[in-house]
């Protein structure tokens, strides 16, 4: 009989090469196929991120997304596209696996940290020996660059989604010690808005494509709406202790 093969989450950090771990790298070069999600036409930047670390004999997989917003017109449902998609991907990953042959996701940031490979660890951990790597998030990634601490003593983070009605993401963030709202791009006017209703404007720090090569730091009333991209994040640090 056949050994199954085993699955590996790989998060590959944020941008910056040297943040991969040494297990990711370790269990990146053994994988006889590599996946990696990507948007059509593109490279992608997990792939960017190990591309030279792996043997011209290694598999890759491009899993393709169908859409790339979840802004989608009538009567087309962006919840059931993305479904389909990762039901569709967590097979082709099963023919492998069912072959013997390992396969590792590479996800940029954590796994399990807004990562996609969660899907298909949803759609196969059941099924196969799975193994999920940690990698450095962007908010951590953003924290970094930006030089500010995210909570002192015992104070508590509170991770946003700038997706969140307007009424709901002034409640969290009234409530919030310290805060890191992802997810901004066309909602961000939204975003900006609240923070200076709540008098946070002047604490928020804003970052694009944190530790990567075209990272840029922007004053919060500087950043366009339109040019915002996925890779961006507001860091509401909390209010500095004295010790």
């Amino acid at each position: 009989m056949t050994r199954k093969g085993r699955l590996h989450g790989i998060g590959v950090g944020p941008g910056d090469p040297e943040l991969l771990t040494l297990k990711a790298l370790r269990l990146l070069k053994a994988a006889p196929v590599v996946a990696y999600f990507v948007a059509k036409g593109k490279k992608g930047n997990a792939f960017g991120i190990v591309e030279d670390h792996l043997d011209v004999e290694q598999e890759r997989l491009p899993l393709v997304y169908p859409v790339t917003t979840e802004a989608l017109e009538p009567p087309l449902s962006y919840e059931a596209i993305i479904a389909e998609f990762y039901d569709g991907a967590a097979e082709v990953l099963a023919r492998h696996l069912d072959a013997g042959r390992d396969v590792a996701v590479i996800c940029e940031g954590d796994p399990f940290f807004y990562g996609s490979y969660m899907y298909l660890h949803d759609r196969l951990a059941a099924r196969y020996e799975a193994e999920v790597v940690p990698g450095v998030c962007s908010m951590l990634g953003g924290a970094a660059v930006l030089g500010v601490p995210l909570v002192y003593r015992n104070q508590s983070l509170s991770v946003l989604s700038g997706v969140l009605p307007e009424d709901e993401l002034r409640r969290r963030l009234v409530e919030a010690d310290a805060a890191v709202i992802m997810k901004l791009g066309r909602n961000f006017d939204k975003v900006r808005r609240v923070l200076g209703e709540l008098g946070l404007a002047h604490r928020a720090l804003y970052v694009e494509r944190a530790t990567m090569a075209n990272q840029r730091i922007v004053p919060l009333d500087e950043v366009d709406p339109m040019a915002s991209p996925y890779f961006s994040l507001l860091v509401v640090p909390g209010a500095k202790w004295q010790s």
